[in-house]
């Protein structure tokens, strides 16, 4: 048998991939893969930026709590120094009525020291109310 030589193709269809107009069609495919690359980074950010912002909205709702307790501590600050103006006008009144050594009795003890006049005893006198603290009702 004599060996046969495979047909030749015809110089248009040696590379079908290579026509005239598939080298546009390949322009075209990289065009799309490089956008497809950007898309796949854009994705893989967004996901970044998900993912960081869930942690900061977390940050922020435990600073909201903490901001409570510290509102919380500053109104009850401010009802204790609301009552100093009260604490110290009774502290002044009872200033105020300090007994006057006689002259008589001053006579009487020459060689002693001079006694310096107290004011007079103030007692504090607890009232149950129902905005007494839990830990004032347990003393």
């Amino acid at each position: 048998m004599a060996y046969q030589r495979p047909p030749q193709p015809t110089p248009g269809l040696r590379h079908p991939s290579m026509g005239p107009h598939d080298s546009a069609s390949t322009g075209q495919s990289r065009m799309l893969v490089a956008r497809i690359n950007e898309k796949k980074a854009e994705l893989e950010n967004l996901k970044q930026l998900r993912d960081l912002s869930g942690g900061l909205a977390a940050q922020m709702q435990a600073l909201e709590e903490k901001l409570s307790t510290l509102s919380e501590g500053t109104e009850a600050v401010a009802a204790v120094l609301s009552n100093w103006h009260n604490v110290l006008r009774a502290i002044n009144m009872a200033s105020m009525k300090v007994p006057k050594p006689s002259t008589a009795e001053d006579e009487e003890k020459p060689g002693d020291k001079p006694e310096i006049p107290l004011p007079q005893t103030m007692v504090r006198i607890p009232v149950e109310s129902e905005s007494t603290p839990e830990w004032h009702k347990e003393e």
